[in-house]
């Protein structure tokens, strides 16, 4: 009788565990409640390490992966196995040469106190110098700026006046043009370009002419009485 009960009580204490696991399975995880339920029910298998016959890759096989063979590999498995591995603790100390790389990083990236304050004085002081340098270049063009207006205003006007000279040129050799032809010409026919390299060859002698009668009065004019 009382065997009989113990069976029923225990039946129904592991019924009402096992409903509780489930209903804790199936309830919904809602912020952060839900996140501690999560938690509370996470069970992590143990990881589990062969330490009797631990797998150690043999270097002298051709079939051993390479990345098996380096010194990084050796690391992880003396950090897994420890001495069971067969890795002497002295092989995995960083060589002479990588020590250096490793303190010149370090040097780089994490440099003393006294050198990052010297390192930000020397930026400091080459932006000073370069703001200083574009104030100095600003104030020196504010000065020119007066005469570049003006040398500005005044290719403005000989490029509007030579303008002006060649559209009226143009419009004495068109006028000249049908005088001679007795028809107007068109500026592009080739008796109007002939006539208008006759008319600046003619101009270039005259010119040519005036220069040697002023050169010939001044040679011919009796010098300056001197005092």
């Amino acid at each position: 009788m009382a065997a009989s009960m113990l069976v029923q009580r225990t039946a129904a204490l592991c019924g009402t565990f096992k409903g509780f696991s489930l209903s804790r399975a199936i309830l919904p995880v809602s912020g952060h409640r839900g996140f501690l339920l999560q938690t509370a029910s996470y069970n992590p298998k143990p990881l589990r390490l062969n330490l009797r016959d631990p797998y150690i890759p043999d270097k002298e096989n051709n079939k051993t992966p390479e990345w098996q063979k380096t010194a990084r590999y050796d690391r992880k498995l003396f950090g897994r196995y420890g001495s069971a591995s067969g890795i002497a603790p002295a092989s995995l100390w960083p060589s002479p040469e990588e020590l250096e790389k490793i303190i010149a990083e370090e040097r780089e990236w994490h440099p003393p106190l006294e050198v990052m304050l010297k390192n930000i004085e020397a930026k400091e002081k080459e932006e000073t110098e370069k703001r200083l340098a574009k104030e100095k270049l600003i104030a020196a063009n504010m000065a020119k700026m007066p005469k570049m207006v003006e040398d500005w205003r005044r290719e403005k006007r000989e490029a509007k006046q030579k303008l002006k000279e060649e559209k009226a040129r143009k419009t004495r050799l068109l006028a000249e043009a049908r005088e001679r032809f007795g028809y107007n010409v068109d500026p592009r026919s080739p008796k109007f370009l002939e006539m208008v390299a006759e008319i600046e060859k003619e101009e270039k002698k005259k010119k040519k002419l005036l220069k040697r009668r002023l050169r010939e009065e001044q040679t011919a004019a009796p010098p300056a009485a001197q005092s």
